[in-house]
């Protein structure tokens, strides 16, 4: 059952689709802002786990967000995420528009805490696009693996990281980190550097808030 307090407004939803359509048009201005929104410069350049799953992508992002609870109470989250599941904290009207069918939670959800390295993190109900559970590092990193065909030969592969770095025993900063590798050529620039690249930081960006959100507010109680 989705929360509309922590849930967008459909007020937000329009506006986050005009920030899709903005940025999409925008992306080449952009680009060096949004590709670490909200992340320090350490933070960019600092190795997560999971970065060697990737050693050399042709497109990279690494965004970050302060959340003012353990990392062990922002673990849950985000082991219960994608469809099906604790859905993804983001815009979910816009995701469904597409068909997407994606609940976001408003509480932990103990039938999906045994996350495993294997499973699989759908983001619609189909298997494909879905990313596979690569490693987990309890409390601390969670790494999501795509396998993208392509028409090309060259499958995509795409990496998510969620990384968990303690501030202190009640702060912590969560770093989302995406690392992509895909065959060379015009149509893949194109779709994945000047469409998905922009989509997929509004709605990251809108995930990493609605975690903050939650997380936030649990805390708190």
């Amino acid at each position: 059952m989705a929360d509309k307090s922590f849930n967008p407004s459909i007020i937000e939803e329009v506006w986050g689709a005009v920030a899709i359509a903005g940025s999409i048009v925008l992306s080449p201005v952009l680009r060096p802002w949004y590709c670490k929104w909200g992340a320090s410069g350490e933070e960019v350049e600092m190795s997560t786990p999971g970065d060697e799953l990737v050693p050399q992508p042709r497109l990279e992002n690494t965004r970050a967000i302060t959340i003012h609870a353990p990392a062990s109470a922002i673990w849950p989250w985000l082991v219960q995420m994608g469809q099906g599941r604790g859905g993804l904290y983001s815009y979910q009207r816009l995701e469904n528009l597409i068909g997407c069918d994606i609940h976001n939670a408003d509480r932990i959800m103990p039938e999906h805490q045994n996350l495993q390295v294997g499973d699989k993190v759908r983001l619609t109900p189909q298997d494909n696009p879905a990313f596979d559970v690569a490693a987990i590092v309890p409390d601390s990193a969670l790494i999501l693996c795509g396998d993208i065909p392509s028409s090309q030969g060259k499958p995509t592969i795409w990496i998510w990281i969620f990384y968990l770095n303690p501030i202190d025993e009640d702060t912590t900063r969560l770093i989302l980190r995406s690392r992509l590798d895909y065959a060379s050529g015009f149509g893949n620039t194109l779709m994945w550097r000047v469409f998905t690249d922009p989509i997929a930081f509004n709605m990251e960006r809108k995930m990493l808030q609605g975690i903050k959100a939650r997380a936030d507010a649990a805390a708190s109680n």
